[in-house]
């Protein structure tokens, strides 16, 4: 690792021990939107400490991180509810970031990638659709079609994650429906409000429908028009501009779970050797416990050495090159994540049940982790063909 890294990673985890942990108990207890003032806040401290957008090239203000150097950043941001978000890297707005600088025109960058940047505007991302399944994305139902010099949109999506709040949507819709599958859908920034873009409501998920940036929305396009300038890249191009994002995104997201699971073992660890089961007699002395506390060490070290081996490779050879790999970690860190989590609510006992700890939010919110951004078993069966493929099977 190199000095420089070390020195920022120094600097994140002094200000999430200062400024960050201690102010969970009120991210876990009031709404989200309730803390925006402190939580801006805060946002203004990492910028004026020189922390803001490090995965961003220096020439737009970020720390010129190369993939496999922000993952290292991700994981420390992730030992926190709110780290991504402090530090303006959090999703959706990191991977709509970087497909508005890849494909974003000159006026759509002024529009909405540099307040994207600066932290002044939120975005989010609908694609996901309720009637068909996440995990052949190719089959949607949402149009764009163009009339005059716009398209009117019509569909209904869900998990359109931090809709609330947010000042634009980029939209996946069908906008070329004779064309072969994976030529057939566009994105296209929508802003909020237009009229036709309609939030029906926040998604409870397990009983938490959330707030602000804190929630994930099902949103309606009704006749919502918008002009052709919306386009972001070429027609036809959203299927290639999606399989872009996912590649950095899931770099993105396993580092942030594995950054999830090394505080919920330092949670685990910490309340083992000081809970006593009877007078003079820690928990830590039970041999299940040690046991948990060995499996746990040993997983999440075996997850970190392959996200950050994809991220090196992504780094040398591109997404596209290192599909199976990319596959491989998405579905292996959610299975440590949950393992994990377990583990550390099971010695919390009923504690961990409740909002003392980050436990059970990231419980309820990131037993997700084995469904979006494809479920596991779509994930296995790329890593299953690839691997058959090297002995002569074609599926």
């Amino acid at each position: 690792m190199n000095g420089e890294l070390n020195t920022l990673l120094n600097k994140i985890r002094d200000f999430l021990n200062a400024e960050v942990y201690p102010f969970e108990t009120e991210f876990l207890n009031r709404p989200f939107r309730e803390l925006l003032p402190e939580l801006k806040a805060k946002r203004d401290r990492v910028k004026a400490e020189g922390m803001w957008t490090p995965h961003l090239p220096k020439e737009l203000g970020g720390a010129g991180l190369t993939l496999s150097e922000f993952a290292r950043v991700s994981e420390v941001l992730g030992r926190s509810p709110v780290g991504h978000y402090l530090f303006n890297c959090q999703a959706p707005d990191i991977g709509n970031t970087e497909i508005l600088i890849s494909h974003a025109t000159e006026s759509q960058q002024q529009l909405y990638l540099k307040p994207l940047i600066r932290g002044d505007i939120r975005s989010c991302f609908s694609m996901t659709e309720p009637e068909h399944p996440g995990s052949n994305p190719s089959w949607m139902s949402t149009t764009a079609v163009k009339e005059g010099a716009d398209y009117i949109i019509n569909g209904h999506k869900w998990f359109t994650s931090s809709a609330e709040g947010a000042a634009f949507a980029i939209v996946m819709a069908i906008t070329n429906p004779e064309a072969s599958r994976y030529k057939r859908a566009s994105q296209i920034i929508v802003p909020i409000p237009t009229e036709g873009f309609r939030i029906v409501k926040n998604i409870s998920v397990m009983g938490d429908e959330g707030s602000d940036y804190a929630s994930h929305a099902e949103v309606r396009y009704e006749n919502c028009r918008v002009p052709q300038t919306n386009l972001l890249g070429s027609e036809g191009e959203g299927f290639a501009i999606a399989q872009e994002r996912l590649g950095p995104g899931r770099i993105h997201h396993c580092m942030r779970w594995i950054g999830i699971c090394e505080r919920a073992f330092d949670l685990m660890c910490e309340y083992a050797t000081h809970r006593e089961l009877s007078p003079g007699v820690l928990l830590a002395s039970r041999q299940t416990i040690q046991e948990w506390i060995a499996d746990s060490r040993a997983e999440i070290e075996a997850a970190r050495l392959l996200v950050l081996q994809t991220a090196a490779k992504i780094d040398e050879h591109g997404s596209s090159r290192v599909r199976a790999e990319i596959s491989l970690i998405k579905y292996f860190v959610a299975d440590v994540l949950q393992k994990v989590l377990d583990r550390a609510i099971q010695v919390h006992g009923a504690r961990g049940l409740t909002n003392e700890t980050p436990l059970s939010y990231w419980f309820r919110h990131e037993r997700a982790a084995r469904i979006y951004d494809g479920p596991d078993e779509v994930h296995k069966a790329v890593v299953a063909r690839s691997e058959l493929k090297k002995h002569g099977f074609h599926v």
